[in-house]
């Protein structure tokens, strides 16, 4: 792995302080309110180390997309902070509560729930089955107490009345009775997001929602996250769609080679040029400002490309797994 250097320095015209942050802004600038924090994180393949997060912070009831390119190890920290894959080394907290060596079961429980870029959904159950899966503390998940119907009737009544209002609201009530299976590309991503809900989380990661969606899903997802921050929930999500991310996001966290090279608001991350070399290379020059405008994106054509040239690196959601 390269010494790729963390942007520490002021950069020109970019302001270095925040309402979220404690300080200034920086890769791994302390936050005013953090509900996850990460320490001296690290998972390595090999001889490659894909995470080496120093310290890292997600911002209380925010918006967080993190960014990088193809193999920045954004899905691996994914999997580590919910438990999915164990690090090297490391420490981390959500909520005031160490997360660190807790089975992905427990994390779920305690309230940091995550979908996948390839979705979960159980093909030959309906969509209401797959919904009240995402039910938690359910008292006849018990050998006894499942054999008295009493014991969980009026709890299974509740939760199905959850269920339906979740689908309703991802319009997804029509599909109720139908089988998952049956369900289109977008729609699970849809149903894997109400299920997620279903267990009422503190902070939900979306790894990739946009991945393989048809447009005309694309605007429903981006306003069924923003719902969420409404609703008091915090969101983290890995997304490379930069559109996107300048419209939904709160805050930015980049990632390159396994660190987090910069974070801070989507309209000033942007600006910095550890993002932009991180992105671009060569192409220092390039403000990511100018590239939400529309017409074809650099950045995305270069990321194609480097999928392209190293297929076995992280994926954009096509295909089997991410593995950085």
């Amino acid at each position: 792995m390269s010494n790729l250097p963390a942007s520490t320095a002021p950069v020109s015209g970019i302001p270095t302080t925040h309402p979220l942050v404690k300080g200034e802004v920086g890769p791994g600038c302390a936050k005013v309110d953090p509900i996850v924090i990460a320490d001296s994180v690290t998972r390595q393949f090999g001889g490659l180390k894909a995470v080496d997060v120093d310290h890292l912070e997600i911002p209380r009831g925010k918006i967080t997309a993190l960014i990088g390119p193809n193999g920045a190890g954004k899905t691996t920290m994914f999997n580590l902070l919910t438990g999915f894959d164990k690090p090297n080394t490391g420490t981390w907290e959500f909520d005031g509560k160490s997360l660190a060596g807790v089975p992905a079961f427990k994390v779920a429980r305690s309230g940091m729930v995550r979908t996948f870029q390839l979705t979960k959904s159980l093909g030959r159950l309906s969509v209401l089955q797959n919904m009240l899966l995402g039910a938690t503390g359910q008292k006849g998940e018990k050998l006894f107490a499942s054999l008295i119907r009493p014991i969980w009737k009026k709890q299974e009544e509740e939760n199905t009345a959850r269920a339906d209002d979740l689908l309703a609201r991802f319009k997804l009530d029509a599909k109720r009775e139908d089988y998952a299976a049956s369900l289109s590309g977008g729609q699970r991503k849809l149903l894997e997001m109400a299920r997620a809900l279903m267990s009422k989380p503190q902070l939900i990661m979306l790894d990739e929602p946009m991945a393989g969606v048809n447009p005309a899903l694309t605007q429903s997802l981006l306003g069924h996250i923003k719902n969420l921050k409404e609703d008091g929930t915090s969101v983290l999500f890995v997304e490379h769609d930069m559109h996107m991310v300048m419209h939904i996001s709160d805050w930015v966290v980049v990632m390159a080679e396994g660190r987090v090279v910069a974070e801070g608001p989507p309209e000033t991350v942007m600006k910095d040029p550890a993002v932009i070399d991180a992105y671009l290379g060569a192409h220092h020059d390039t403000d990511l400002g100018d590239l939400m405008e529309d017409g074809p994106n650099p950045v995305l054509e270069a990321e194609r490309k480097a999928h392209e040239a190293h297929p076995e690196a992280e994926t954009t959601g096509y295909g089997e797994k991410d593995k950085a």
